[in-house]
C-alpha cells in the first residue's frame, strides 16, 4: 500500500480555505484538532425578499457574515444548507421554499453531529434568518447529546436598536437590503424598492422587534401569531423600508457583527481550549437519554459532576 502523502503547503495558517468544503479531509481534521475547533453553521433560507433583492438573501447574508468571523477568529464555516424553517405566516408566499420544522430540526441535528467526527467540540449556528421555531429546539436537543452549541439570528445578537438603522428589523427591509448591499450589490437593485407593508395584530409596545432592545411587558416577534399570513397580506413581499437601504448603513451592520461574534469565539477559546467540549464529554459518547439510561462518562478535562477543571469560575 502507497505511504500515505500529507500536504505541506497552504494558501493559509495550516489550511487553503475558512470554508470546511474548500479543503481537504487530512486539513480539517488536523485543524481542528490542532489549531481551532470551533466550526460555524451559517443557517439562512430560500425566500422571496421583494422585488429589489434575491431570493437566496438570508443565506447570503449568513455564508458572507460567517465567511468574515472565521477570517478574524480562526473557525472553519461549514456548509450553508441553504434552504431553512420558517414562521407560520411565511408558509405558502410564492418564491418562499420552505422546511418543516422537524425537517429543519433533523438537518441542523445531524450536520453537528456529522462535524462533530472531524474535531470540532464547539458550534456556532449563526443565523440570518427568522427561523427560531426551529433552531432553538435543535439546540437543546443537540445540548442533551453532548454537543456544545450556541446560536442567534445576526441582529439579535447584534441588537442595533436603530443605532446604525432607522427601523428595527423586519423583512426584505432596511436592516437586510443595506447588509445586502454591502455584501453582494451586484444583486440588489434598488431602483425596484419600494415601502412594504405588513398588517399587526397587537399594539407594537407589546411586541418586541427583532433587533429592538427589551423593555418590560413584551412578547418576542415570535412568541405569538401576531401576524396575518403574508401570501394574503402583503402586495410586494416587503415589511419594512428598503429605500432607506445604503452599502454605508450596511458595512457598519457588517463589522459590528463580525466584531462581535469574533470576540465571543475568542472568549470561548480562551475558558475552553482546542481539543474540550465545554460540556464534559467528548461527541458523540453514547448519550442513552432520559429513559432511565444513564448520563455519559465525563471526559479528564472536567469532574465527576461535569464541572471544568482547567479554569476557575
Amino acid at each position: 500500500m502507497s505511504e500515505l502523502k500529507k500536504q505541506t503547503e497552504f494558501k493559509l495558517y495550516k489550511r487553503d480555505s475558512v470554508f470546511f468544503d474548500q479543503n481537504t479531509a487530512p486539513v480539517n481534521i488536523d485543524y481542528a484538532r490542532e489549531v481551532n475547533d470551533v466550526a460555524i453553521l451559517p443557517l439562512g433560507a430560500i425566500e422571496q425578499h421583494g422585488p429589489h433583492c434575491p431570493n437566496g438573501l438570508d443565506s447570503f447574508n449568513a455564508i458572507c457574515l460567517a465567511k468574515k468571523v472565521a477570517e478574524k477568529s480562526g473557525a472553519t464555516v461549514l456548509p450553508c444548507p441553504m434552504y431553512g424553517g420558517h414562521p407560520y405566516m411565511h408558509m405558502g408566499m410564492p418564491a418562499t421554499i420552505a422546511l418543516n420544522y422537524e425537517t429543519n430540526m433533523a438537518l441542523i441535528h445531524d450536520i453537528i453531529a456529522g462535524a462533530s467526527n472531524v474535531g470540532y467540540n464547539k458550534f456556532i449556528l449563526l443565523v440570518a434568518h427568522g427561523q427560531d421555531s426551529s433552531f432553538i429546539p435543535a439546540v437543546h436537543k443537540l445540548g442533551m447529546e453532548g454537543y456544545f452549541t450556541v446560536a442567534s439570528t445576526w441582529y439579535d445578537f447584534l441588537g442595533d436598536n436603530k443605532d446604525v438603522l432607522s427601523d428595527y428589523m423586519w423583512h426584505a427591509d432596511e436592516a437586510e437590503t443595506s447588509m445586502a448591499l454591502s455584501l453582494y450589490g451586484d444583486l440588489v437593485h434598488m431602483d425596484l424598492a419600494i415601502d412594504g407593508g405588513g398588517t399587526t395584530l397587537v399594539d407594537g409596545k407589546w411586541k418586541k422587534a427583532p433587533g429592538e432592545m427589551s423593555h418590560p411587558f413584551q412578547f418576542y416577534h415570535f412568541d405569538g401569531t401576531f401576524a396575518l399570513m403574508e401570501k394574503d397580506d402583503l402586495d410586494y413581499g416587503v415589511i419594512g423600508n428598503p429605500t432607506k437601504a445604503s452599502k454605508e448603513k450596511g458595512d457598519a451592520l457588517v463589522e459590528k457583527v463580525v466584531e462581535g461574534y469574533s470576540a465571543f469565539i475568542k472568549d470561548l477559546l480562551e475558558k475552553h481550549p482546542v481539543g474540550v467540549n465545554p460540556l464534559g464529554f467528548r461527541n458523540p459518547l453514547g448519550f442513552n437519554g432520559f429513559n432511565g439510561g444513564a448520563y455519559p462518562t465525563f471526559d479528564k478535562d472536567h469532574d465527576a459532576k461535569g464541572r471544568p477543571l482547567y479554569y476557575n469560575k
